[in-house]
C-alpha cells in the first residue's frame, strides 16, 4: 500500500468540487495501516447553505420537472455505473473502513448497486389513489416529494447505508445532501463522481465531508431541510429529534441495537454454531444488527460455549486488502479504545472471558485489529449486556425455557434485530412474535434484501429503510377534492 495520500477531495456542490468555504481539511486513516490516504474538505455552514441553495433549485427546477420514468433511467444507470466501478469502490471501503476487500467487493458494493436498482424501478410506481368520499365528488391524492433530503450515514458501510437513503429519496424525486461519517468519507465522494458520470441534473446530489458535529448538526438545524435521514448511534439520533423540532422537519432514525441471538435446545447446533459466531463476528461487530447477545438453553449451554468458544480462536485477523482475509481491523484507534474499555468492565463484573480479549497483531505491529471476543457466564445487569459495544464482543445468558429466553431478549432499551434457532415450527413463530424487534430471522442471521424493510423498535429508532416502506418517509400525501354537483 501506498504510503502517501491518495487524493486531495473537495466538496460537490451543484455539480461542481469547491474547496470547504473555510479551507479547513481533515485526513482519512486506513485503519490497518495507521496511515493517511486521502485528504477531504471539512465543510461549514457556509458550505451547508450553499449545498442546500442547489439542493432547493434543482428540486424546483430540472429534476421536478423530470418524469418519474427518466429519473428511473438516471437512477438504473448510476446503479449499472457503481457496478462497474466495483473493484475500485471495494477497494476504497476497505481502505477507509479497514472490512477485508472480500467483504466489501463481493458483499457491500453489489448490495449497494442492487439497491439503486430496485429504487430505479419504483420511480414510475409511486402513485396515489381514488377514494369514494360522502356526496357528489371526485377525491384523490396525490403522493408527493419532501423536497431536500439531509441523509447522514455511518462508517460501518458507508455506500451500501448510503444506497439505503439516496436510492428511495431520488426515486420519489428528492434532492439530497449526502453527509458520510469523517472515517470512511471516499465511496460516498466516488458516488457523487458517478452521479455526474451519469448525467444527474446539478444540485440533485451534493456530497459534504466533515466533522458530525459541524456539518451534522447544520443540516439538521437548517431550515431549508425538510428532511433527515440517519443511520447511527441512539444518543446522537435524540440529539437530532431535539435539534429537529425547531423546524418540524422530517426525521428516521436507524439507531442502535444489543440483538439477542437465542439457540433453543433442540436446535441445529452446527447451524447455530455459525450463526452464533457469524452474527456477531461479520464486519469485526461493527454491525448495527449484530447478535452481540447470545442467549443459550442452560441444558446445552456449556458444550454450545465450548464450539463457540474454538470457533473464535480460529478466527485470524489479517491484511483487509488480501481477498483471503475474513476478518479486518477496527474502523479507527478510537473504536480500538472503545472495545477495550467494555472488556475490561466486563472482566471486572465477573463475566468469563473464554476468546480473545486483545488486540491483534497482523505481523506489522500497525493497524487497529481486535480478537474476537466471546465471554461466558454474562447476567442481564451486566454492562455488556446492556449496552451496545459495536465490537467484535459476544456475551453468552443462559435461560431455562423459552418464555424466560423472550424476557431475556426484551430486557433491553434496543429492538433493531433477533433470531431464533430450533428445529420446532410452531415455537419459532411463537418466539419470533414475542420479540420486540424490527427484523426477527429463524435459524440463520444477517439476511437482508432491499425489497424486504428494515429498522427498529424502541430505542433502535423509528421508520424503516428499503423496500416500499421506505417510500413512504420520503413522500408526503395530498388529498385533491373536485366538485361534480351539477
Amino acid at each position: 500500500m501506498p504510503t502517501t495520500a491518495i487524493d486531495h477531495k473537495k466538496l460537490l456542490i451543484n455539480n461542481e468540487w469547491r474547496d470547504a468555504a473555510g479551507g479547513r481539511t481533515m485526513d482519512v486513516i486506513n485503519p490497518a495501516t495507521e496511515e493517511v490516504i486521502a485528504t477531504v474538505g471539512a465543510a461549514g455552514q457556509e458550505d451547508v447553505d450553499a449545498a442546500v441553495t442547489a439542493a432547493r433549485a434543482a428540486f424546483e427546477g430540472p429534476w421536478g420537472k423530470m418524469s418519474a420514468r427518466e429519473r428511473g433511467r438516471l437512477l438504473s444507470k448510476l446503479a449499472d455505473r457503481v457496478m462497474e466501478r466495483a473493484d475500485e469502490l471495494a477497494a476504497l471501503e476497505t481502505r477507509h473502513n479497514g472490512k477485508p476487500i472480500f467483504e466489501a467487493r463481493q458483499i457491500e458494493i453489489p448490495a449497494a448497486a442492487e439497491c439503486l436498482e430496485y429504487y430505479a424501478g419504483w420511480a414510475d410506481k409511486v402513485m396515489g389513489e381514488t377514494i369514494p368520499v360522502k356526496g357528489n365528488y371526485l377525491t384523490y391524492t396525490l403522493r408527493e416529494p419532501l423536497g431536500v433530503i439531509g441523509a447522514i450515514v455511518p462508517w460501518n458501510f458507508p455506500l451500501l447505508l448510503a444506497s439505503w437513503k439516496v436510492g428511495p429519496a431520488l426515486a420519489t424525486g428528492n434532492t439530497v445532501i449526502l453527509k458520510p461519517a469523517p472515517e470512511t468519507p471516499l465511496t460516498a465522494l466516488a458516488l457523487g463522481e458517478i452521479a455526474i458520470e451519469v448525467g444527474l441534473p446539478p444540485g440533485v446530489l451534493n456530497v459534504l465531508t466533515g466533522p458530525g458535529a459541524d456539518v451534522g448538526q447544520a443540516l439538521v438545524a437548517h431550515p431549508g431541510i425538510d428532511k433527515i435521514a440517519f443511520t447511527g448511534g441512539t444518543n446522537t439520533g435524540k440529539a437530532i429529534m431535539r435539534s429537529a423540532a425547531d423546524t418540524l422537519k422530517r426525521i428516521t432514525l436507524e439507531l442502535g441495537g444489543k440483538s439477542p441471538n437465542i439457540v433453543l435446545a433442540d436446535a441445529d447446533l452446527d447451524a447455530a454454531l455459525r450463526g452464533a459466531t457469524s452474527g456477531i463476528f461479520y464486519g469485526k461487530g461493527e454491525v448495527c444488527a449484530a447478535g452481540s447477545r447470545l442467549l443459550v438453553d442452560r441444558s446445552i449451554k456449556d458444550q454450545f460455549m465450548e464450539k463457540v468458544a474454538a470457533r473464535a480462536k480460529k478466527m485470524v485477523a489479517g491484511d483487509p486488502m488480501d481477498p483471503k482475509t475474513r476478518y479486518g481491523s477496527l474502523v479507527s484507534k478510537r473504536q480500538l479504545e472503545i472495545v477495550e474499555r467494555y472488556v475490561a468492565v466486563a472482566k471486572q463484573e465477573g463475566a468469563t472471558l473464554v476468546a480473545g480479549g486483545g488486540r491483534a497483531d497482523i505481523g506489522t505491529g500497525k493497524g487497529f485489529f481486535f480478537q474476537p471476543t466471546v465471554f461466558d457466564h454474562v447476567t442481564p445487569e451486566m454492562t455488556i449486556a446492556r449496552e451496545e459495544i459495536f465490537g467484535p464482543v459476544l456475551a453468552a445468558i443462559e435461560f431455562g425455557d423459552v418464555d424466560e429466553a423472550i424476557a431475556r431478549a426484551n430486557q433491553s432499551p434496543y429492538g433493531l434485530a433477533a433470531a431464533v434457532w430450533t428445529r420446532d415450527i410452531k415455537k419459532a413463530h411463537y418466539v419470533a412474535r414475542k420479540l420486540q424487534a424490527g427484523t426477527v430471522w429463524i435459524n440463520t442471521y444477517n439476511i437482508f434484501d432491499t425489497a424486504a424493510p428494515f429498522g427498529g423498535y424502541k430505542a433502535s429508532g423509528f421508520g424503516r429503510e428499503m423496500g416500499a416502506h421506505a417510500l413512504e418517509h420520503y413522500t408526503q400525501v395530498k388529498s385533491v377534492w373536485v366538485d361534480l354537483n351539477l
